[in-house]
């Protein structure tokens, strides 16, 4: 059975689940005022690979929800700041709906250049603020809410387990929330949430406002999450997945109101986190000119496959540092395995399944069962494919492994290749045409130094990535 690290018990744990044969799988998704980059690719990708293994390996279905952050989101996760949706539309010079819509979009297209499966259910914040007022209007009822002027406040006291979950102390988040909190906040404790604001202050213009007992307003980030995976996946559910830095603050407001509000049932039972994207030994920012989109990547020649099989040569659990020659080695080793599944001969057999390969099909699921190794799991499919076990074994165990990994093996992709390198090709044919074959030597170790090969065949002369 498949194990994951759960951040909430820190500990690898077998997955069980609360209904036979069914898994419901909540994920943190995307704020959708900026541009997707590849860190969130990493995220998702792993996220996809644990459903996969779930459906795939386990057998079991899964109900997978992914909320969109279209309202509610401030600049600081600890109530502070402007809106990031607001942000966004003003930079954009566009209404905070357009916005919304342009980059739920790019979201979306990125996850399918990712080879990410859709979600079940994909639902909006602002298509969920009736549930999302109603689980304020429980909270508050129960006694872990109160009202001030500017906002309904979630009271972290009232919630003795606050400061334990995943593994901070209550004194490590108080002087954390302290720094953040702004001087006329009306808040009684720092580490207090924001599950309403009302639109006055420095949000009297808010351009999204709905009415609520409260006054005109709109809901913080946090209990969306709460509202929308309980709608979908009931009060208690398997797996709720995020990336790092939901640990200090936005996972663990999901659970005490949550628990607060269904009278203390666990919430979920595993909680899947992967670790953050270096660029070159740095965080990801535009301000370092290291921030990176999916198209980015394309538009230097590499595949978009090629990077989720980048990905998945880094445990979800371990920081990744993106270089660019890692990723050149990875378009490498990609190809060169698609051109080996690409050169197998016969069919997949209907059942799937050779008795033939079943010492590496274990490897493989072994590999992905122990806390989705995935890079032991590339290993495995390398190991088989160097074996000498027939064709027909291997056609069908890769059928097997592409649905786990999403690798797509023995597809050969189109890759972009990038003008610079059309104009040196260019350059080259002109230089062979008056016999300079030196410059064409030269040339040709140029194209080779940026990571492509050239091919020259009597029909006549491609590139392709190394």
């Amino acid at each position: 059975m498949l194990k994951i690290y759960n951040s909430l018990s820190r500990q690898i744990e077998e997955i069980k689940p609360i209904h036979s044969g069914e898994i419901g799988m909540y994920a943190c998704g995307p704020t959708v005022y900026d541009f997707t980059h590849i860190g969130h690719g990493r995220k998702y990708v792993n996220d996809d690979i644990l459903r996969r293994v779930l459906v795939v390996i386990e057998e079991l279905k899964v109900t997978h929800v992914q909320n969109v952050t279209d309202v509610g989101h401030l600049v600081s996760d600890s109530d502070t700041g402007e809106d990031k949706m607001e942000k966004g539309a003003k930079k954009a010079g566009k209404t905070v709906w357009e916005v919304a819509e342009e980059f739920t979009e790019y979201f979306r297209k990125t996850m399918k250049d990712l080879n990410v499966l859709p979600p079940t259910v994909e639902c909006k914040a602002t298509d969920h603020i009736q549930e999302q007022i109603n689980l304020i209007k429980t909270i508050l009822e129960k006694g872990h809410a109160y009202e001030t002027d500017e906002a309904v406040y979630f009271d972290v006291s009232s919630f003795p387990d606050y400061g334990q979950l995943f593994g901070q102390t209550l004194d490590e988040k108080l002087v954390g929330a302290r720094d953040e909190v702004e001087t006329e906040t009306l808040k009684r404790n720092p580490a207090d949430f924001a599950l309403w604001f009302k639109r006055v202050g420095k949000f009297a213009d808010h351009s999204m406002y709905w009415p609520s007992p409260w006054g005109d307003g709109f809901p913080g980030w946090h209990i969306e999450c709460s509202a929308m995976s309980m709608k979908y996946l009931g009060e208690q559910f398997e797996i709720h997945t995020g990336g790092e830095d939901h640990l200090s603050i936005h996972h663990p407001n999901e659970i005490a109101q949550s628990e607060s509000a269904t009278g203390k049932k666990p919430f979920v039972k595993y909680w899947f986190h992967s670790i953050f994207l270096m660029v070159d030994g740095k965080k990801m920012g535009k301000s370092l000119g290291n921030y990176l989109r999916v198209e980015d990547v394309v538009a230097k020649g590499f595949s978009a496959l090629a990077l989720r099989y980048y990905f998945l040569s880094t445990h979800y659990r371990k920081q990744m540092n993106f270089t660019w020659e890692g990723l050149n080695s990875a378009q490498s080793a990609l190809n060169r395995l698609n051109e080996l599944v690409g050169n197998l001969t016969g069919e997949i057999e209907p059942d799937g399944w050779s008795a033939e390969g079943e010492g590496y099909y274990k490897k493989f699921v072994a590999a992905v069962e122990d806390d989705l190794n995935t890079p032991q799991a590339l290993a495995a499919i390398w190991e088989m494919m160097k074996s000498d076990i027939s064709d027909q074994a291997k056609k069908n165990l890769i059928a097997i492994f592409n649905q786990v990994l999403g690798l797509e093996l023995g597809t050969i992709e189109e890759v972009e290749i990038p003008v610079e390198i059309k104009e040196l090709m260019k350059e080259r044919e002109k230089a062979k045409e008056v016999k300079d074959y030196a410059a064409s030597d030269v040339i040709r170790e140029q194209i080779n130094a940026a990571g492509y090969q050239i091919k020259d065949a009597p029909e006549g002369t491609t590139v392709v990535k190394k």
